[in-house]
């Protein structure tokens, strides 16, 4: 049975326009396929949300300079990735829609790795082990456990794992009227100065810093527990995660990372953990 020309015609435009639809498909199924690994690789800079205040993780010498822990072992880890870094300052309080937004490709500054944050990233191996205090500018504060804490003006970070740790507390609802929240450490440390706090609940490896630094702060002889630090990626995208892990790893077994704790604290606090 012969084929008009027209049908002929008909039936090869259809089957291209079928086949560039597929194409087109593919195509985007690429795209949408194209992990955070590709993309930080593909524009060669990974870039690092943190604050700015932090110290000695991530913080700005007197030469508004940005150095710290933190700020050396990413350069460190970066090179292993084969990418460049660039720090960006952000509101800690908005770190999660920063990260979600594409605004930054991971958080990386002392944050320490909560339930809450494994249910909204993907956090890297544990880098740092830490603890949450109970401090004063004062020696010999009295407070020898959680009952104590109604007895003090507290403050603490806002959006900071201390803050975490204190609303679990079994006896939270006895002291939270007297927590009041800073966006920096510095900030409640001021304002402790100043009498409108009588303790702190701070992270120990900012506290022993800053004792050495500035503020000789004494620590209680109650604390919320141990804490370690990771850096938080996209949740969807396990990809980045594991790069990052390996050139982590590649940064410990060289003796890099060590000598870098050592420099901040005279000590290497290293550590290379699953999670808790």
């Amino acid at each position: 049975m012969k084929m008009s020309k027209r049908v002929f015609t008909v039936a090869i435009v259809g089957i291209m326009t079928i086949m560039m639809a597929a194409l087109a498909g593919c195509g985007n199924k690429e795209k949408q396929e194209k992990s955070d690994l590709d993309y930080v690789k593909d524009k060669g800079t990974l870039i690092i949300g943190l604050d700015d205040t932090f110290a000695p993780m991530g913080f700005r010498d007197k030469k508004d300079k940005l150095v710290g822990l933190d700020i050396d072992l990413a350069n460190a880890v970066a090179k292993e990735l084969g990418v460049k870094v660039k720090f960006q300052p952000i509101d800690w309080e908005a770190k999660e829609a920063e990260l979600k937004s594409k605004k930054i490709d991971c958080i990386w500054n002392g944050m320490s790795a909560t339930p809450e944050r494994e249910k909204s990233m993907s956090l890297s191996k544990r880098y740092l082990k830490n603890r949450i205090l109970v401090m004063s500018l004062k020696k010999n504060v009295n407070v020898k456990s959680d009952a104590d804490l109604k007895n003090y003006k507290m403050g603490t970070q806002a959006g900071s794992a201390a803050l975490e740790a204190i609303k679990k507390n079994k006896k939270y609802d006895e002291f939270k009227g007297n927590i009041k929240e800073y966006d920096t450490y510095d900030r409640a440390i001021m304002d402790m100065k100043a009498g409108r706090n009588e303790v702190l609940a701070i992270d120990e490896v900012f506290a022993i810093y800053n004792s050495a630094k500035k503020e000789k702060l004494y620590a209680s002889d109650f604390n919320f527990g141990a804490d370690y630090y990771a850096v938080g990626f996209r949740k969807d995208d396990k990809k980045l995660t594991e790069a990052f892990n390996k050139a982590l790893k590649a940064t410990i077994d060289s003796g890099k990372a060590a000598k870098i704790s050592k420099k901040w604290f005279g000590k290497n606090l290293i550590v290379f953990e699953d999670k808790k």
